[in-house]
């Protein structure tokens, strides 16, 4: 059934590698820099190397829910229909996990991993509108509302379906931006302040 899909992606994504890798790094990610468990915050706590970690594993929860999850369980929903259910079930799990008190992340690396697997060409565009944008503005999370709002663009371009892109993938699309968005809106305020952090994060000093 599509519960079980939902159910497993939601556990999947549910995983809270920020928080882990930080805790291998003898951090509480929770309690330093901006005390989200995801990958940026998870870099300017503890390196680079911690926080490229940390966005391919949330990527990977994504991904794994709409090509294998989905394709595994049974369901009686058809193509695509069950790798929309697992993408909602891993970025909701990412963003509002059970183990955490439902205080999680803000679902960009794994609504990327999700959406890579099931519309490949939307996923590139948005990947390039975020890198534009980042080095331009040095800015993670306006780079990350600007590639939502592309995705959502670029999947209603790919209309009707020669690229792998249909209706159904393009209201996901638009799940996923709304999400992201309302997850963003204390970084727009802080953007419009003046007072974001800009990325890279400064370096820390030598002990």
């Amino acid at each position: 059934m599509a519960v079980a899909v939902f159910l497993v992606s939601y556990l999947l994504g549910s995983i809270p590698f920020g928080l882990l890798l930080g805790k291998t790094a003898g951090k509480d990610i929770r309690l330093e820099g901006s005390r989200n468990i995801g990958a940026t915050n998870l870099w300017r706590v503890c390196g680079w190397k911690y926080g490229l970690a940390g966005f391919f594993l949330d990527f990977l929860k994504g991904l794994l829910a709409v090509l294998v999850v989905a394709a595994v369980l049974p369901s009686a929903l058809p193509t695509p229909y069950n790798g929309i259910v697992a993408a909602l079930g891993a970025v909701l799990g990412h963003n509002y996990p059970v183990w955490l008190r439902f205080k999680g992340g803000k679902g960009v690396a794994t609504s990327a991993g999700a959406v890579a697997g099931l519309m490949w060409l939307p996923f590139v565009c948005a990947l390039a509108v975020f890198i534009i944008a980042v080095a331009v503005w040095h800015y993670i999370s306006l780079g990350s509302m600007l590639a939502a709002v592309a995705l959502v663009a670029a999947a209603w371009l790919a209309l009707p379906d020669p690229l792998g892109v249909n209706l159904p993938l393009l209201v996901l699309a638009a799940l996923l931006c709304a999400m992201l968005l309302i997850r963003h809106r204390g970084n727009l305020a802080r953007i419009l302040a003046g007072t974001e952090n800009r990325f890279p994060p400064p370096k820390k000093p030598e002990a």
